[in-house]
């Protein structure tokens, strides 16, 4: 019982202490959170030896799978078709500007030459580097690379199974050594910010294991997570490099942007959310079909148009959105993904300027859509119009309008402003059927 009280006592000075330091964001990382805000649009890859077992990421979890028996995926995973190259011209012909890559997944699995780990990649058949290569074309393609990188572990036995909620059918009898584990992590960490040349963000998943509620609103977790050693780590390393945690919760010190999973900031329709929103930058994350990780079965693929909107939402409330693809264990990223973001590469190629550098919460989302703004120049975009309206209203909106054209063909739009916002008429204008952009100055 003595034992037991001192461990509390120890967790609970150690989040006291935490949670009464500052965090003071340097100048390059002030301005990483302005170029993060801007790009609005990022591919995520959820990716890696649970790939061959086709039923998503979480299947070792779903499925029960012995530690020891996992481990035989590494003797099959050989993606030989793998190419860097077409991954990131994918996503950069779609309009997406940043990729958020899984180095390491709730498995353990390390798509990376860790020095810290046999449980890799570059131990498989294929034996190369994922992340390096990836990483490598980021860069020469001007497009930003931010690491996915998971708090919690199926596989390792120093990582705190016993109290942790996921990953209970490993087979591990071990007792767990929790300072072992988190130095681990940092040894890791330490390699991804140093061994990969720039790295935009580092996004944590995993926090809610410990947790007794996925909801609950604090960080009273079973565990100390040492946030106070591995937040200043990675801003010594690169401090222009941005932190992100998927808690489910506000940010807290030393995080510089809020994530939301499969929901708009302000939105829980899954149950992921409920979290207040934070002034930080924004970004909410979601799938092309249901599954994050390839799974074979799952063919309930979203329509570019569903996509389009979901970005324009995201956009319309001040946030990023970022799009998962679950490539197939060979290494190609499927045709039902690559077709459907050649659509959305088509119509961001004519209308990426209504979005990215632009700024959201101009106004509260309305029942037609939202609001972005760029400088002093306000873009509507009208998603959906109910029957016989002819016409929209901005509430609000106290910025002198002086002219409204639909963008791009600029034609004249009517409108007419009054105090308690801006009326725009419909009825000579043809609305679009994914999004009727009118650009107001």
């Amino acid at each position: 019982m003595k034992n037991y009280l001192l461990l509390i006592l120890a967790l609970f000075m150690g989040c006291m202490a935490f949670a009464q330091q500052t965090y003071t964001p340097t100048k390059e990382n002030l301005a990483a959170r302005v170029q993060f805000q801007d790009m609005k649009f990022g591919m995520f890859i959820h990716w890696g030896a649970s790939s061959v077992l086709a039923n998503g990421e979480w299947v070792m979890n779903n499925r029960g799978i012995r530690a020891e028996d996992y481990k035989l995926l590494q003797n099959v995973f050989n993606p030989t078709e793998f190419n860097a190259k077409e991954w990131v011209s994918i996503a950069k012909n779609a309009g997406m500007q940043y990729i958020t890559l899984i180095t390491r997944h709730h498995d353990g699995f390390s798509n990376f030459d860790t020095k810290e780990s046999d449980w890799k990649i570059t131990n498989t058949l294929y034996g190369k580097d994922i992340v390096k290569q990836i990483a490598d074309e980021c860069h020469r393609q001007g497009i930003k690379i931010c690491f996915y990188y998971s708090l919690l572990d199926w596989y390792r036995t120093d990582y705190q199974w016993e109290t942790g909620k996921t990953g209970k059918k490993s087979g591990r009898t071990a007792k767990s050594n929790w300072d072992s584990y988190i130095k681990f992590m940092k040894a890791q960490l330490t390699e991804l910010l140093t061994n990969y040349g720039e790295i935009s963000a580092i996004w944590f998943d995993g926090h809610w294991d410990q947790l007794d509620n996925d909801l609950d609103k604090s960080l009273q977790s079973k565990v100390n997570w040492h946030y106070e050693e591995i937040y200043p780590l990675i801003h010594k390393l690169q401090p222009q490099c941005l932190i992100g945690n998927n808690h489910h919760l506000l940010p807290i010190a030393g995080e510089d942007f809020q994530m939301f999973e499969k929901d708009l900031p302000g939105s829980n329709t899954t149950g992921f959310g409920g979290a207040d929103i934070s002034q930080l930058p924004l970004e909410t994350c979601e799938t092309m079909n249901d599954a994050w990780g390839y799974n074979i079965t799952d063919r309930n693929f979203k329509s570019s148009k569903a996509i389009i909107h979901y970005l324009v939402n995201a956009a319309g409330r001040n946030a990023n959105f970022l799009l998962n693809v679950g490539p197939k264990p060979n290494g190609v990223i499927q045709k039902e993904f690559t077709d459907t973001l050649a659509l959305v590469g088509k119509w961001m190629a004519v209308n990426s300027a209504s979005i990215q550098g632009t700024r959201g919460n101009i106004v509260a989302a309305q029942d037609w859509g939202v609001l972005t703004q760029k400088n002093k120049t306000i873009y509507i975009h009208l998603l959906s119009k109910k029957d016989g309206n002819n016409y929209i209203f901005i509430p609000q909106l106290n910025e002198k309008i002086t002219t409204a054209n639909l963008f791009n063909t600029k034609t004249p739009v009517k409108f007419k402003q009054v105090a308690e916002g801006v009326f725009v008429y419909l009825d000579s204008i043809q609305l679009n059927d994914i999004d009727t952009i009118i650009q107001l100055n």
